[in-house]
């Protein structure tokens, strides 16, 4: 029986790309692949990029996306429940919150962010721990991308589905060719954007700790777009650390550039105060590429035994963690082969099938 669900990705802004930028429409794609009976209507921005040439997805740019904040938040809550519902659509999924008007439509709330801090601004702070809970208790049912955060959410209406995050294999894999144009033939690698709970500057200041000689056969290479000031203030204290010349910010890279990027490092960094699963993990895993990773739980959940944890507040363990990596060849092949192994049990054909069965159940369940 043919349904059709709705889906707002208007909480993207077009000129500060993160990971739902591609995940979206990976959702979408893995999800027409295996139930050709789902029809999808999908709330873009005027400005955001959406694949083309699918006729059972349509694209409604009727409304504007979070460069334009409040009066995205206004369409979310206000307008798109009743327009998904005049366009026949049963479901509506969002990221983070359950509109003000759901039009009737049952609701699929995904959660990609359970402590507020991670919205990066005050008043943005206030509103995601709002949005959050009042989700929570009016979503037909909540979607979560690691077992951590189904621990963290709280109490819900509707069942919580942990769904991990998907990887496209066919990008990220060993047959990549390593590095890029204008690369270093080697290198660390920090991918991620510059927001302040990434806390950059605590890799920082472990790569500047680390002996001369091995920034200099290593240098830094720093994938991510701005956030906030956070790459000058970054640059300023590369400066202050005295290793500006060995750390390279690259900004925002693009999606074909990734892959190789991964290929090419040595190691991949990441001393984030809070996640919900790790993206750049994954992908790193994927292409071969061991981390030292802040000792998270939900990062031990994505990376398992293809990682060192370290409190990166230890400026000096974490910098004797690097070393190791560097020095160990054979702890290094033991979790460069461990991520790539586990790399494998995630995938966009996965998530779709586990989100799009979950929604349906939801329907199911509500009679709808």
């Amino acid at each position: 029986m043919r349904v059709k669900f709705a889906l707002s990705t208007l909480c993207e802004n077009p000129g500060r790309r993160t990971g739902l930028s591609t995940l979206f429409p990976e959702f979408v794609a893995a999800a027409r692949r295996q139930f050709p009976e789902v029809e999808w209507l999908v709330f873009a921005g005027p400005q955001v990029e959406w694949p083309a040439g699918d006729p059972g997805v349509e694209v409604c740019r009727r409304f504007p996306s979070n460069e334009r904040r409040w009066a995205r938040l206004a369409a979310d809550h206000l307008r798109v429940g009743p327009e998904s519902r005049r366009r026949g659509a049963a479901a509506l999924v969002t990221v983070g919150f359950a509109p003000l008007r759901s039009a009737g439509l049952l609701v699929a709330m995904q959660v990609f962010t359970v402590d507020p801090r991670q919205a990066v601004g005050g008043g943005r702070t206030r509103y995601r721990a709002w949005a959050v809970a009042r989700g929570l208790r009016r979503a037909a049912v909540v979607i979560v991308n690691s077992a951590w955060a189904a621990t963290q959410v709280g109490a819900a209406r509707g069942p919580v589905v942990v769904s991990p995050e998907g990887l496209r294999h066919d990008r990220f894999n060993l047959e990549v060719p390593p590095g890029g144009p204008g690369l270093p033939s080697r290198y660390f690698l920090w991918a991620s954007n510059l927001y302040p709970y990434k806390r950059f500057e605590l890799a920082l200041a472990a790569y500047a700790a680390l002996p001369a000689a091995l920034r200099a056969q290593y240098p830094l290479l720093v994938a991510g777009g701005d956030w906030g000031e956070g790459q000058p203030k970054a640059e300023a204290e590369a400066r202050r650390l005295g290793v500006a010349d060995e750390v390279r910010f690259l900004g925002w890279v693009e999606d074909a550039a990734l892959p190789g990027l991964y290929r090419g490092a040595r190691l991949h960094l990441l001393s984030t105060e809070y996640e919900t699963f790790g993206r750049s993990v994954l992908e790193a895993m994927a292409c071969g590429c061991p981390s030292v990773l802040q000792e998270l739980p939900v990062l031990r959940e994505v990376a398992g035994e293809s990682a060192l944890y370290i409190d990166f507040r230890d400026t000096a363990a974490a910098a004797a963690a690097i070393e190791r990596l560097c020095g160990d060849g054979a702890l290094y092949s033991g979790m460069r082969a461990a991520g790539v192994q586990r790399a494998g049990l995630f995938s966009f054909d996965r998530l779709a099938r586990e989100r799009v069965t979950a929604i349906r159940e939801a329907l199911a369940r509500t009679g709808r």
